[in-house]
């Protein structure tokens, strides 16, 4: 019993212990957080992650390409300016940029961002909603080599459908390694630091978003917005529509979605890379033209399923067009031994349904629009027959969630291998800007619902 009882007074004497000490220990915390200076408070800041309980929702995407040997541009002490068109509007924005195909660390001496100016130059910022971008807290960071990097929130009120701007200083000498080369969008290049200016002087004009990936937006807690990806090759990236216009079928969708006015905003993210394909990377035969663009055709989609669809900011929905390049690039753009068959095409939508499945994710395949014609050399009628058996499965095997037919809403009723001439760009492949306005609305809106 006496061992028992010091045991007893031995438990109480350690708990009595531990309770003073705690207290002691809490007090002297308070009395340093009451005295640290404001520098130790921003590295506090750095390494508390942001719990806000706030949704976020993708309004903007591209997907990132590396460049072949023969891109040998550089930038040293200058500001790229790039242009974004929102699906969807938010009060707060975080940006994503990326140093995915770089081969050394990319250093951002500041990054902004900030709504367009109404008129004036397509390079000009509203000065009232310019934003500087941090990065763990520091408006200076380094992505290394391979690497994405999120910015932290800003407060900004984005409205849907409108322009952003995103301003990226690189002080360093720095290779255009990672780049999304067919923007059908005017951007900007200046020298110097000129982040922060309304206006700027650009030394170079080009068609390209280079280290941008990605914009998204929160509303607060109560939003339930979601996002739309639409997962594809040249005709979603908005191969042969208008430059600057934002005719890309992605971009006539997100009008209809605002347009309709649905129980909760709906972003739509466009995921698509020219030449990509579902099954292969780009393999241009030696000594041939394509190896001097074929690296802009973007990893296969199989590979990058996961950072393009899976990973994007309340993705819920993921729309496929894809398969008319595995037909078209072997013998042309890629060797002859890369020849599928429409069983190939089939078991690689299968695989893009299995995994968009295990993430939740509702899948809609659309059907492969028609070619005969084209002036690439696609076409061939064994090429036409896989086609038509790929689009036969997507339309009778109920294994998507949902058939959205592109090829039935732009094929020529008087020759259905053929697109219809008001919706052909000229090379009898890609929809001009009429034809990708009919897509989009093939698109069943209460599948997105």
């Amino acid at each position: 019993m006496r061992n028992r009882a010091g045991r007893v007074r031995g438990c109480a004497v350690a708990l009595f212990t531990g309770l003073l000490t705690g207290l002691i220990t809490g007090a002297l915390l308070l009395v340093t957080a009451q005295s640290t200076p404001a520098t130790t408070g921003v590295r506090t800041a750095l390494a508390a992650p942001e719990h806000t309980g706030r949704t976020w929702v993708g309004t903007w995407s591209t997907t990132p390409t590396a460049v072949p040997a023969s891109d040998t541009t550089v930038f040293e002490d200058q500001t790229l300016r790039q242009t974004v068109r929102t699906s969807i509007g938010g009060d707060r924005v975080r940006v994503r940029l990326s140093n995915e195909f770089g081969d050394r660390p990319l250093v951002i001496g500041e990054a902004r961002v900030a709504r367009r100016a109404g008129g004036g130059p397509s390079s000009g910022i509203d000065p009232r909603t310019d934003r500087k971008l941090t990065f763990g807290g520091r408006s200076s960071v380094t992505v290394p080599a391979g690497a994405p990097m999120l910015s932290d929130p800003v407060p900004l009120r984005v409205p849907a459908g409108s322009d952003l701007v995103v301003s990226i200083h690189l002080p360093e000498r720095t290779p255009g390694s990672t780049v999304h080369a067919f923007a059908f969008q005017h951007n900007h290049v200046a020298s110097g630091n000129v982040t922060g200016r309304a206006d700027i002087t650009p030394t170079a004009t080009v068609d390209r978003w280079y280290f941008l990936t990605g914009v998204s937006v929160s509303a607060g807690r109560s939003d339930r917005a979601a996002a739309v990806v639409a997962f594809g090759d040249s005709i979603t990236d908005g191969s042969d529509t208008d430059v600057n216009a934002n005719h890309r079928w992605p971009d006539f969708l997100a009008q209809r979605l605002r347009a309709a006015h649905g129980p909760h905003p709906q972003g739509v993210l466009n995921q698509g890379v020219s030449g990509n394909r579902l099954l292969h990377d780009p393999n241009p035969p030696a000594g041939s033209d394509a190896e001097n663009f074929a690296a802009y055709f973007g990893q296969s989609a199989l590979r990058r399923f996961d950072r393009d669809v899976a990973a994007q900011p309340g993705a819920e929905h993921v729309i496929v067009l894809l398969g008319v390049n595995d037909l078209g690039h072997p013998g042309t753009t890629a060797p002859a031994s890369e020849k599928v068959t429409a069983g190939d095409i089939i078991g690689a939508h299968r695989q893009i349904i299995a995994r968009a499945h295990e993430r939740g994710l509702k899948a809609y395949g659309g059907t492969i629009l028609p070619f005969k014609g084209d002036t690439f050399g696609f076409y061939s009628a064994e090429n036409e027959a896989a086609r038509q058996a790929v689009n036969r499965w997507i339309r009778t095997s109920g294994e998507y969630d949902g058939v959205i037919d592109f090829d039935r809403a732009l094929r020529d009723p008087a020759d259905p291998q053929r697109l219809l001439p008001r919706y052909d760009s000229g090379d009898h492949l890609h929809p001009g800007d009429a034809g990708a306005k009919a897509m989009a609305d093939a698109v069943p809106l209460h599948l997105l619902r």
